[in-house]
């Protein structure tokens, strides 16, 4: 099983009240309390970003697309190379 290096008994509660969630209506009203708009576009905007360099979309076009800085399209990608396969794990989920 994956353990995380920032697992704690806080961020454990924080993760099951979000498995909890049934459904996107459930999802906004949870994530809208928790969260500001900007962590919610900032996170969007991070997945949106994956999503394009997992096809290989050159930085320029996510750079336009999401208008994410190529600062935070690099920190995405050390992710997806480097990070703890959530991406990938996502990703396969959105397959099914």
């Amino acid at each position: 099983m994956y353990k995380s290096k920032f697992a704690n008994e806080d961020v454990d509660h924080l993760y099951e009240a979000i498995l909890k969630l049934e459904n996107l209506e459930e999802c906004y009203r949870f994530f809208e309390d928790l969260c500001t708009i900007k962590e919610i576009q900032d996170m969007t905007q991070r997945l949106k970003v994956a999503e394009m360099l997992q096809v290989k979309k050159p930085y320029q076009e996510i750079v336009n697309k999401t208008k994410a800085s190529t600062a935070t399209i690099a920190r995405v990608n050390k992710y997806l190379v480097y990070g703890a396969e959530g991406y990938h794990l996502m990703f396969e989920k959105f397959k099914k």
